[in-house]
C-alpha cells in the first residue's frame, strides 16, 4: 500500500460528470490547486448497494464542505456515461440523483492504480498474454489534497466498509486549524477545542487541563 501522504498528488487528465448532468472531457484536479483543498474518494462500482450511500452522503453534507473552501471529487472505474446513467436515476431506484459534485471515470484504470487503491492487478499467464487479477475496480480510497496539491490525510477501507463524511471533515477542520495556529490536533480532536503545542510542556499543559 503507497502512503502519498505528504507528497504531490497524482495528476490526471480523464473525463467526468460535473453538475449532476454534464459531461466533460480533460477533467483535471490541477485545477483546484491554489485555490481549493480537494476530497477526492473512490468508490468501486456504479449501480451498487453499498456506493450509492456514499455518494448521496457527501452530496447531503456539501455545503460543510463548501464553507471550509473544500471541493468533492469522485471516482470509479465506470465511464462518464455510466457515471451520467446512475445520476439520471431517481435515489429511490437506486440511483444518486441530485449529487452535484464531479465524479471522474477511470476506464483504463490508471488513475485507481496511481493512487494504489486497486483491488487487482495486470499479470501474464503461462502462455505469456496480460490478464487482470483481482477485481478491476478501486477499494474506498479517501484523499485530501491541501491547496499546495500535497496529499495530506489519506483512507483506504475494503469495498463493503463504508465511510464516515463526518470523519473527512473533522480531519479537514484539523488540517486547518494546525495551518492556522501551528499547533497540532490531539486524539478524537474536534472544532471548537484548542490544540497544543509540539513540545513536551504543551503536551504536559494539555493532558493537565483535559482530566
Amino acid at each position: 500500500m503507497a502512503v502519498l501522504v505528504g507528497k504531490k498528488a497524482p495528476v490526471f487528465s480523464t473525463g467526468a460528470v460535473i453538475n449532476g448532468n454534464e459531461i466533460v472531457e480533460n477533467f483535471s484536479l490541477e485545477q483546484y490547486i491554489g485555490k481549493k483543498y480537494v476530497v477526492f474518494f473512490f468508490y468501486p462500482a456504479d449501480f451498487t448497494f453499498v456506493c450509492p450511500t456514499e455518494l448521496i452522503a457527501f452530496q447531503e453534507q456539501i455545503a460543510e464542505f463548501e464553507s471550509r473552501d473544500v471541493v468533492v471529487v469522485g471516482a470509479s472505474v465506470d465511464s462518464a456515461f455510466s457515471h451520467w446513467k446512475w445520476l439520471q436515476t431517481p435515489q429511490n431506484e437506486g440511483g444518486i440523483q441530485g449529487v452535484k459534485y464531479p465524479i471522474i471515470a477511470d476506464q483504463t484504470l490508471l488513475i485507481s492504480k496511481n493512487y494504489d487503491v486497486l483491488a487487482g492487478d495486470f499479470d501474464y499467464n503461462e502462455e505469456g498474454e496480460d490478464i487482470f487479477v483481482g477485481a478491476p475496480q478501486a477499494y474506498r480510497g479517501l484523499f485530501l489534497i491541501d491547496k499546495q496539491g500535497i496529499v495530506r490525510h489519506q483512507v483506504v477501507n475494503d469495498m463493503p466498509l463504508g465511510r464516515s463524511v463526518e470523519e473527512a471533515i473533522r480531519v479537514i477542520d484539523a488540517l486547518q486549524f494546525t495551518e492556522e495556529y501551528g499547533e497540532v490536533c490531539p486524539a478524537n480532536w474536534k472544532k471548537g477545542k484548542g490544540g497544543l503545542k509540539a513540545t513536551q510542556e504543551g503536551i504536559s499543559d494539555y493532558l493537565s487541563h483535559s482530566h
